[in-house]
């Protein structure tokens, strides 16, 4: 919460973006808040024409849901949000860092501005209006008041005195001088004008404009510490900057006197682009407001009119902000064309094992074992990755196939609707949005879903698994579709009229991304890590307004997914091939670019690092999964052949997961997908987030100019029934009921036991046949291998290859549950060995 005095950031590393409604209220003085200033009338009303803000999607309460309502144990302040209403917003000098793993740039507050007359008191400040990107606060004592303007892109800190003594202190060091006169300790020097330049005795020059005179005076009270303070009560306008270098103040000085109030977010659409518009209010000539651009802002932006980068500029963390000049930017993006499905079918040679692996996935999809939700995200992950099954069963045109998905997803999403179910949503009523109950006053439960972390991450799921249902059974859309649109107005409402939800509640207009923290915050500032995720938050909603909306929230989910795609490359996927001096690379330094792959943005350091892991296949995978249809855009070839490499240490290490690994792959495939199709054959474990029909579909519906196929000549387990013989002694393996341990004792195949091999994906089981039971192999690797189980499970899948340069019919053979191989040791018993290149080859016989 910002402090009773304002501390305000000049030229920060990150300018604060707000995701709320739009409330306006009357700001003193005279801006009009209803008027877009410097625009022409007839651009107005054709802009207006054009207007891309929809209507909400709904505007009734979630009176019905499950949970009821509640309040969140971190209220908003009463006191700063005083004349405002919910829905309120939920994601709440620099010097350059590199400590080998992430820049920073820790924010410090240069000045604290306020007035003379002001109490300090923390109620005597409020704010007063605020938009989806700005925020108008008050500071007041008796009918004396300032007004901040907290615009983000502005190089100059904008402040409105009424009746007020303006009173600025450095909060950097003291003054060191004023006007070009040095300060000795105790020393004071008054100038009367509309400008002023003050340095503070860390170095660092600052501007101060007045658009009206003003007598401004100026006291070094220590080496520390100082003042700035007008000689009387003033009504009118300060500005701030901090001057850089001494080569931007003609621009600096130039465009001053136009400041912005507030912003309107528009956009406009064809059938195949989105234009995302900012229009500022302005005091003053529009088209002379002097603004800071983001390399995403610039790689879009439609007619710019940009200054030259020597002018201004200043280095954060998302790299350059460089001037701009217009209080309308247009930015211009292509729209995915895809939705359910990838835009071409699989390849012929992927064809028959992706529908082995979906006939099996399928299969084991027991209604009565569906999942009772415990939380949003993991339930979320998972029962979207089966929904993606009935998808992937109607594209091959197995009808008989989506049945039995959408029944098992059904079983389980219906628990949502129940308010006896152990884990239930509510309406949360002091922010305005949905919440997992339980976590209403506890911000560790779900990832601090109650505290509005991550929800773009749990309801992105949450909608893909709805809409995959409700695309099947209309019957179930219709009775439940309300209910759902609580959870897609949560993250997508675009509208300022919904009086129950804020406007696209996790996006950062401004910053091009959306933010996964809420206002818990115990990470920290705001930060998003899953990259990858946060795309999928669209792409659900993509897929829900695609089922049950209109066309103009189909076309807002695919400029949020075009957004956010596009600054998930800028700034979270690293090329050390980009130029240092390339004016829209975010990261200058060399060190940081050959990371690869940031793993956190914050709003003041971002870093190949996550808060829950620091293996580089990790790092790279949470900006890759969940494996969906419309991120092949996401994937370019050039950053996926880095990752590639970055981490082929860690793709052939036995110890990592598969179920990173497959990710991994499958967005290789964009650059090679033969190469990513024989690599994949060797995953025997997806997660809960992704499955082997969804990894070999993905792989198999990649670009391939070359025409070769996809999958040819797979390595596959033989199936069918098998005796065992081990190729170096030719001794057989016996097993029974009576030792159920596999040991190589028997001498002839008469005394053999004989198993039968079984299809899983990528592997396959032993199964002794004298007794039914499944060969285990424990995790550990510990145990010798025994016929002891009567069903299959992750611990009962085996890898088994045709041995390198062996003859054929000679295998390896190696454990799933750990990576491990079969070794026979001398006493003839069916080990796992850590050592891969020590390995005892068994032939099926």
């Amino acid at each position: 919460m910002l402090s009773p005095l304002l501390s305000l950031l000049l030229a920060s590393s990150s300018i604060a973006g707000f995701v709320p409604r739009l409330d306006s209220t009357a700001i003193s003085g005279n801006v009009k808040n209803d008027t877009r200033r410097g625009v022409p009338k007839e651009t107005f009303f054709q802009s207006f024409d054009e207007r891309g803000i929809f209507g909400p999607i709904a505007t009734d309460s979630a009176v019905g849901i499950a949970g009821g309502q509640v309040t969140c144990g971190s209220p908003p302040v009463s006191s700063f949000f005083a004349d405002l209403n919910p829905p309120f917003p939920t994601n709440s000098c620099t010097d350059r860092e590199w400590d080998g793993t992430s820049i920073k740039q820790p924010t410090h507050n240069d000045w604290r501005v306020s007035f003379a007359e002001h109490s300090g008191a923390f109620e005597n400040h409020k704010a007063i209006r605020f938009d989806t990107q700005t925020v108008s606060i008050q500071y007041f004592q008796g009918r004396a008041t300032m007004t901040a303007y907290l615009v983000p892109g502005s190089p100059y800190l904008t402040l409105q005195y009424n009746a007020a003594t303006p009173l600025l202190t450095p909060a950097n060091g003291g003054i060191q001088s004023f006007n070009g006169k040095t300060l000795a300790v105790g020393e004071s020097e008054s100038a009367t004008g509309t400008e002023f330049t003050v340095t503070d005795t860390k170095g660092t020059t600052y501007l101060v404009y007045a658009l009206s005179s003003v007598t401004l005076t100026a006291t070094s009270d220590s080496s520390a510490s100082g003042t700035i303070r007008a000689s009387a009560p003033f009504t009118g306008v300060l500005r701030l900057v901090m001057l850089a270098e001494a080569g931007h103040k003609p621009l600096l000085d130039q465009y001053y006197q136009v400041y912005p109030t507030a912003v309107e977010l528009d956009y406009a659409f064809t059938d195949t682009t989105g234009t995302l518009i900012f229009t500022w209010d302005t005091v003053g000539d529009g088209s002379k407001l002097l603004m800071l651009t983001w390399p995403h802002h610039r790689l879009t932006m439609q007619e710019p009119n940009f200054p030259s980068t020597t002018s201004l500029g200043y280095l954060t963390t998302k790299g350059w902000m460089y001037p701009a000049l217009g209080n309308q930017w247009r930015m211009l993006h292509e729209l995915t064309s895809i939705s359910w499905n990838p835009p071409r079918a699989v390849d012929s040679s992927c064809s028959s094992a992706v529908l082995q692996g979906l006939e099996y996935e399928v299969a084991q999809l027991d209604p009565s074992e569906a999942p009772v939700p415990g939380d949003f995200y993991y339930w979320g992950g998972t029962l979207a990755a089966k929904a993606r099954l009935a998808l992937i069963a109607e594209n091959l045109g197995r009808s008989d196939l989506i049945t039995p998905v959408i029944d098992y997803l059904e079983t389980s999403f219906n628990y949502w609707f129940e308010s006896s179910s152990p884990t239930v949503p509510a309406y949360e009523t002091a922010w305005g949005g949905v919440i997992d109950k339980a976590g209403a006053t506890d911000a560790n439960v779900d990832f601090g879903n109650g505290y509005y972390n991550d929800h773009h991450f749990h309801y992105g799921y949450f909608l893909t698994v709805a809409a995959v249902i409700g695309k099947f059974d209309g019957t179930w859309l219709s009775e439940h579709k309300d209910y759902i649109n609580w959870f897609a107005r949560d993250i997508i409402n675009p509208s300022p009229q919904d009086p129950y939800f804020p406007i696209t509640r996790c996006r950062d207009w401004f910053a091009g991304h959306s933010w996964a923290s809420g206002i818990a915050n115990g990470a920290g500032s705001r930060d998003q890590e899953s990259s990858g995720e946060a795309v999928n938050a669209y792409y659900g909603a993509l897929l829900w307004a695609s089922t049950t909306l209109s066309q103009d929230y189909v076309n807002y989910a695919k400029l949020l997914i075009a957004t956010e795609q596009q600054a998930s490359q800028l700034y979270w996927h690293l090329y050390p091939e980009q130029s240092s001096t390339d004016r829209d690379n975010p990261y200058p330094e060399p060190e940081v670019r050959d990371l690869i792959t940031i793993g956190n943005v914050e709003d003041w350091q971002s870093g190949a690092w996550l808060f829950w892991g620091a293996e580089k296949s990790e790092i790279a995978a949470i900006q890759i999964l969940p494996l969906i249809p419309v991120n092949e855009v996401l994937y370019d070839t050039q950053w996926v052949q880095n990752v590639w490499s970055y981490t082929m240490p860690e793709l052939v290490d036995p110890t990592i997961g598969d179920e990173w690994k497959c990710v991994i792959i499958a967005a290789y495939s964009n650059a090679n997908p033969q190469v990513a199709a024989a690599w994949s054959a060797n995953i025997t474990d997806w997660g809960t987030g992704n499955t082997y029909t969804n990894e070999l579909f993905f792989i198999g519906t990649r670009p391939n100019p070359s025409g070769t196929p996809i999958c040819q000549d797979l390595p596959q387990n033989p199936y069918g029934t098998f005796k065992l013989q081990v190729a170096s002694s030719g001794a057989y393996v016996a097993a029974s009921s009576a030792d159920t341990n596999l040991v190589a004792s028997a001498t002839t195949s008469g005394d053999a036991a004989t198993f039968t091999s079984g299809y899983v994906p990528n592997a396959g089981t032993l199964q002794l046949a004298s007794t039914g039971q499944y060969v285990t192999a424990d995790q550990s690797g510990d145990y010798t291998l025994a016929a002891i189980r009567t069903t299959a499970s992750t611990w009962e899948r085996f890898i088994v290859r045709q041995k390198v340069g062996a003859a054929s019919g000679v295998y390896s053979v190696k454990a799933a549950s750990n990576g491990l191989y079969v070794t026979v040791a001398s006493d003839g018993y069916w080990n796992q060995s850590y050592e891969k290149g020590a390995i005892d080859w068994a032939r099926a016989a």
